[in-house]
């Protein structure tokens, strides 16, 4: 089934989302525009206007609060996302996650391909499935390609937590849902999270959920 808003050309649907002041509204899982994938951005949004969307983009995901948002998640199909994380997180966790500052960013027609047979499991969360986390096992260094925001080519390996944060936002432009990858027994809404599962590492909560890390099942990094 086609929606009216999916045949509203592009730049139209953005023009009308920046016509209201505040942040985006973030779409949740369940609707269609989080699953079709995207188009190539090839100039459909001219200058200005993608200047705004980036700006507004980068204006919901601090308002969220949140380290990345692609454009499907405020319902336009277009192969931008931008990501910042300020890595506000105590030494254990920084040294375990290699949770670092990563500074603001735009993705524009991004791709990535692992680094390597490392692999890194921990909690995820996303801000179009509100109130949830899990388990994702994740290649620990990823080479990421694509441009900026001016059309300037990237080719940047990224590791640690900005190796998860690129590949959760580029797989939300090809309609993945970070639950697609994720380990369900994991599945723990925020409020277990704080009660049970705080700790840097998931182990346990692999020993308590009855699910497998990768490797031994012990640490969180393995080949």
């Amino acid at each position: 089934m086609v929606s009216s808003r999916d045949r509203v050309p592009l730049a139209e649907l953005v023009e009308e989302l920046l016509a209201t002041d505040g942040p985006l509204p973030i779409v949740a899982a369940g609707d269609p525009v989080l699953r079709r994938g995207t188009e190539r951005f090839e100039g459909q949004l001219e200058p200005a206007l993608l200047a705004r969307f980036v700006e507004a983009l980068r204006f919901t995901m601090h308002a969220a609060p949140g380290v990345g948002l692609a454009a499907p998640q405020v319902g336009v199909p277009l192969r931008i996302a931008v990501i910042e994380d300020p890595a506000p997180v105590p030494e254990e966790v920084r040294l375990v996650r290699g949770r670092v500052p990563q500074p603001f960013r735009v993705l524009v027609n991004p791709s990535y391909e692992p680094v390597g047979a490392v692999r890194a499991a921990f909690f995820e969360g996303c801000l179009s499935v509100p109130g949830w986390q899990a388990v994702v096992a994740r290649p620990a260094e990823v080479r990421l390609t694509g441009e900026d925001e001016a059309g300037r080519p990237v080719d940047e390996v990224f590791a640690g937590w900005p190796a998860r944060i690129v590949q959760h936002e580029t797989d939300h432009l090809d309609g993945m849902l970070y639950l697609d990858r994720a380990e369900l027994r994991s599945l723990a809404s925020n409020q277990a999270m704080v009660q049970w599962w705080a700790q840097p590492t998931p182990r346990e909560a692999a020993a308590s959920l009855g699910f497998e890390l990768p490797g031994d099942g012990v640490g969180q990094l393995s080949r």
